[in-house]
């Protein structure tokens, strides 16, 4: 994978694409995920499936509820960004073992972190997002605390919400160190 993007061409038809980054210039911790899903893409919003915990925990953590404009401006005036590592990637579904990490285009961190220079923490929402993270741009930053939480995902069953909650609990409230 590469960090630029490949010209599109009428096989990029295909492609999922992601969205803008949700962050306030003064964002101190980035949560990446992979790719939105396909519910997600269709609406919008990330994190958009109803079984997704991710907005949950923002609402326990950062106060983030009420209609989606109002969840992400209580995450940036908590200095909370969100984005995914992927711009774009073939995904026939919405797992993330469905990407197919040949199409995929990585998003523009070195201007990302050059306009956003106070993150010091990139919290991954899951493994996938920190292993796509670490094969296509880990270079590409000044060195910054990396945490690897569990997913939000429903697909990720295997550990209940209140475990997910105390993880995602310590990782975004600590202090962030460098940035």
């Amino acid at each position: 994978m590469s960090s630029t993007r490949p010209p599109v061409t009428d096989d990029s038809a295909d492609l999922s694409r992601g969205f803008a980054p949700i962050a306030g210039r003064d964002a101190r911790v980035l949560v990446l995920g992979s790719l939105p899903s396909q519910r997600s893409i269709a609406e919008r919003q990330y994190y958009a499936h109803p079984q997704n915990a991710f907005w949950r925990i923002m609402a326990e953590l950062a106060g983030a509820t009420g209609t989606y404009a109002e969840r992400c401006a209580a995450l940036i005036q908590r200095r909370i960004a969100v984005w995914d590592v992927l711009a774009a990637s073939v995904r026939p579904g919405s797992r993330d073992a469905d990407i197919v990490t040949s199409s995929a285009q990585v998003n523009d961190f070195k201007n990302f972190f050059g306009s956003h220079p106070e993150i010091g923490r990139i919290c991954f929402n899951g493994r996938k997002a920190a292993q796509l993270f670490e094969r296509s741009a880990a270079g590409l930053t000044a060195p910054r605390e990396l945490i690897v939480l569990p997913s939000t995902s429903p697909a990720y069953a295997a550990m209940r919400f209140d475990d997910k909650l105390r993880h995602w609990r310590a990782g975004l409230t600590t202090q962030p160190t460098g940035g």
